[in-house]
């Protein structure tokens, strides 16, 4: 967050650096191998795409952040195993990090490591990725009181936590066309679900991007916020 003006209200001068505050910041992967600081249930393949501040008339508020959620048992960096969902398929040639973790974030037993096909020689049936035994389309609920803390110096960024997941799984249509499913994975282990949002506060619609819905092509959900 920050504030474009000065402290008597009148604009800062052109190309001024601006005070800012984070008010929603996890841990970054690439800097340590432990989950930490993390958000409650994060997994390596979440993928979060679009985000709105909802206002109700009522007076309610929630910050909301839309996407591709991994719910599995299991995650792994590789590619889909063709035995199932249930079953991991590691690229065994990365080793400088955990490539299989379980949904606790430990690693996996050791043989989840051994790996289930040879990309360079076709054996693959998916591209190389971050992939998981479910992913679901959710939206989640921050309450905008924990991001004024962290603004106040009360909380960490790290700190606040979703006090609500919505799973919208049920309505979206996943009908993307047959060449994409070698990047965006099928049925449990379908990615790339939703894409951005934009909430209309005079009118309370909250607009949803669903991704490859209509073959390539995206299409839009709406809800009326109450």
């Amino acid at each position: 967050a920050y504030r474009p003006w000065q402290a008597d209200g009148s604009p800062p001068p052109s190309g001024t650096r601006l005070e800012e505050v984070s008010l929603l910041l996890y841990e970054n992967a690439y800097n340590t191998e432990d989950i930490v600081r993390a958000m409650n249930g994060y997994q390596h393949p979440d993928a979060w795409e679009g985000g709105a501040w909802i206002t109700t008339p009522s007076g309610k508020q929630a910050v909301l952040f839309a996407g591709t959620k991994s719910n599995g048992d299991k995650y792994w960096y590789g590619y889909i195993n063709p035995n199932g969902p249930q079953y991991a398929c590691v690229d065994a040639n990365v080793t400088d990090f955990t490539t299989c973790r379980n949904a606790d974030g430990s690693a996996c037993p050791q043989e989840d490591f051994s790996g289930c096909c040879d990309a360079e020689a076709g054996t693959c049936v998916s591209n190389r990725g971050w992939w998981t035994t479910r992913f679901d389309a959710e939206f989640i609920l921050f309450d905008p009181n924990d991001l004024a803390k962290v603004a106040n110096g009360q909380m960490e960024s790290w700190e606040p936590q979703p006090y609500a997941a919505i799973d919208i799984d049920e309505r979206l249509y996943l009908n993307p066309p047959e060449w994409d499913l070698v990047e965006l994975g099928w049925g449990d282990q379908r990615r790339t679900r939703i894409g951005d949002v934009s909430y209309d506060r005079q009118s309370g619609l909250l607009y949803v991007l669903e991704l490859y819905a209509d073959g390539a092509m995206p299409i839009i959900h709406v809800w009326q916020i109450k």
